[in-house]
């Protein structure tokens, strides 16, 4: 008797530990697969805070049949792109853990990896519409059970950025945000908005753009587009085709690595309304007066702050520069510098700022900047770090060229202003660079009382 009562009491909880561990994984192909091309086939797979790290299959006919899809919490679908090695992509698991530590969701990862695994891409376009289309439907059946289209986020990578644009038109532009990263160019450069992604097809649409110049679009296409380190070439990745496969995915797969860094909250991207990437570059655009006491926009999960003003101005472009690594964001100072040397003197200026053990670097060489006698040169200096308080400011001034004579740069005043937090700016006054060497000082609160 005592056998069976035990029996009784374990078997259920043995039971349950079995199904706990039975996850449904993507879909894993080879070349082999691409060589011989796959048809389309969807697979659902759901992450929730229940089953944060295991994915369950869902019926695409009727998601109220899974025990955990919970119609009251909102939707947030992952779409991968093209898939040329058949392989998962390697961030799957990294973006449902961030987005359920951020917000309790159903996140559904989109498995379109039968379709997308081809090596002719042309193909693989060709299902992408019949994937939208399969999407759409699995929508508005959800849409018939409750849900609101307004609190689905669906989050495009490449090509799935393209199919959330089609997914969202079907719908009427009701859904409530479309994220695309890094959207793809080929086939898609150069086309009308109705065939491919485009601001209108959903309440929201923010755009990270990583590799305009290769696998990438380059025109805006969103309520806001970010572009990182100008949209083309990132920082750290190969600059020859020398280095493999990388050279070619490296700038194009960052955009999700920027994209988990914003969803990880470790720190954020302040991006600037620009014309151009050289004008911000060039401190030309470090006003977010249009935005009012929000300041300019950050890049990426919580951009959402800025929605409604951005869709009341209109399509908005934006610049923004990044660390090689995570984390990825970097502190911007406003830096204005006026000499007294008679001459003009060109050159570059590296900034190191340090404080509480630490130390940031900034490196302003993008070009060589003009000073001019009593004329303030404002220049944006971009840190790999931010100094919370700091006790100490380096200087070296540089020409670039070793053949000529050693200049001197006589510095009246420089001031340096944090663009992202409302501090008294730090001055100082009187100092001579020396080209090449570096000087260290401490430096003092600006005289202007108005900051």
């Amino acid at each position: 008797m005592f056998l069976w009562q035990y029996l009784t009491l374990i078997l259920p909880v043995t039971v349950q530990i079995c199904k706990a561990q039975i996850c449904d994984e993507f879909t894993d192909l080879d070349l082999s697969h691409a060589i011989i091309g796959t048809s389309l086939k969807i697979r659902l797979l759901l992450y929730t805070r229940d089953n944060g790290t295991c994915g369950t299959l869902v019926s695409q006919s009727d998601l109220s049949a899974h025990p955990q899809f919970n119609w009251s919490r909102p939707t947030t679908f992952v779409i991968h792109g093209y898939r040329p090695t058949g392989s998962p992509p390697v961030w799957l698991l990294k973006i449902t853990e961030l987005l359920l530590a951020r917000a309790d969701v159903n996140v559904i990862v989109v498995d379109w990896n039968r379709g997308a695994t081809n090596i002719n891409y042309f193909k693989v376009v060709e299902n992408m519409h019949k994937a939208a289309d399969n999407l759409a439907a699995i929508i508005k059946r959800m849409q018939e059970h409750g849900a609101s289209l307004s609190s689905i986020h669906m989050i495009g990578v490449s090509l799935g950025a393209h199919i959330s644009g089609f997914v969202g038109a079907k719908l009427n532009g009701s859904l409530g945000r479309i994220t695309a990263l890094d959207p793809a160019g080929p086939q898609f450069t150069g086309t009308n908005p109705e065939e491919r992604l485009d601001h209108t097809d959903a309440q929201f649409v923010d755009v990270l753009h990583t590799d305009m110049d290769g696998l990438g679009f380059r025109e805006p296409l969103g309520h806001i587009d970010f572009y990182a380190n100008g949209g083309a070439d990132q920082p750290g990745c190969p600059k020859t085709i020398f280095s493999g496969g990388s050279y070619f995915k490296c700038d194009h797969q960052r955009s999700v690595l920027l994209f988990l860094d914003s969803v990880k909250g470790a720190c954020t991207s302040k991006a600037y309304p620009c014309a151009s990437y050289k004008a911000f570059l060039d401190g030309d655009c470090l006003s977010c007066d249009r935005f009012g006491a929000a300041g300019c926009p950050v890049f990426g999960y919580d951009v959402t702050e800025w929605r409604d003003v951005l869709v009341r101005t209109g399509p908005t472009k934006t610049f923004f520069t990044t660390n090689t690594d995570s984390p990825f964001c970097r502190t911007n100072y406003r830096m204005e510098v006026m000499i007294w040397n008679e001459d003009i003197r060109f050159g570059f200026i590296t900034v190191k700022l340090h404080g509480n053990g630490k130390e940031a670097v900034a490196t302003i060489n993008h070009k060589a900047s003009e000073f001019k006698k009593y004329t303030e040169t404002t220049l944006l200096a971009q840190f790999d770090k931010d100094i919370q308080s700091v006790k100490k400011v380096s200087l070296k001034f540089s020409t670039g060229n070793v053949l000529k004579a050693k200049y001197k740069l006589r510095v009246l005043r420089i001031r340096l202003r944090h663009l992202e937090r409302l501090e008294r700016p730090l001055c100082r006054y009187d100092i001579l660079l020396q080209q090449d060497k570096e000087v260290t000082f401490k430096p003092i609160h600006c005289e202007e009382s108005n900051f």
